[in-house]
């Protein structure tokens, strides 16, 4: 189904998690919380993803994403993990941890347009206007929300202040 191999639906499958989880913390949190049971859960998820588009990916730009997704996970969770915490480390945290969202669902919605619905994708050129238009969507949203993370990250830093 969909053209996908059984590495390919562990993949999908082990990396799925993720999704709901990152809208989850978003929403009730205003980020990815590093240091919850939500966190614990994306970051295995989150992983499993990365590690496994090596056994599955069929472009060079996909082991470029794994990597980059595995550096900005790691270094995210590193600075979660980081005692005595700096200030700037949760701001480097909130951002590096955005940037993880977006590069699951950079290729997330790429290959759902390219997939479905089975047999008929509604994409099959990859210049196409509509998975250019999603692309640059899922661009607005990381700066609008990397923004929004920051300044909520500003105000909740004043009022511990006050």
């Amino acid at each position: 189904m969909f053209g996908i191999s059984p590495l390919g639906w562990l993949h999908t499958m082990g990396s799925l998690p993720a999704i709901p989880l990152a809208i989850y913390m978003i929403a009730r949190h205003g980020r990815i919380v590093a240091r919850s049971g939500a966190g614990a859960a994306y970051f295995l998820s989150m992983l499993i993803g990365a590690l496994t588009v090596f056994l599955v990916a069929h472009q060079p730009i996909s082991y470029g994403i794994a990597i980059a997704t595995l550096l900005f996970l790691l270094g995210g969770y590193g600075l979660a993990y980081l005692r005595p915490r700096h200030a700037l480390a949760r701001y480097a945290e909130t951002v590096l941890l955005s940037l993880t969202v977006f590069l699951l669902m950079v290729p997330t919605v790429s290959e759902t347009l390219r997939r479905v619905p089975d047999g008929h994708p509604f994409v099959t050129d990859m210049g196409s206007a509509l998975l250019l238009g999603a692309q640059a969507v899922l661009l607005i949203m990381l700066l609008v929300g990397v923004t929004l993370q920051i300044v909520n990250l500003r105000k909740q830093g004043r009022a511990a202040m006050t």
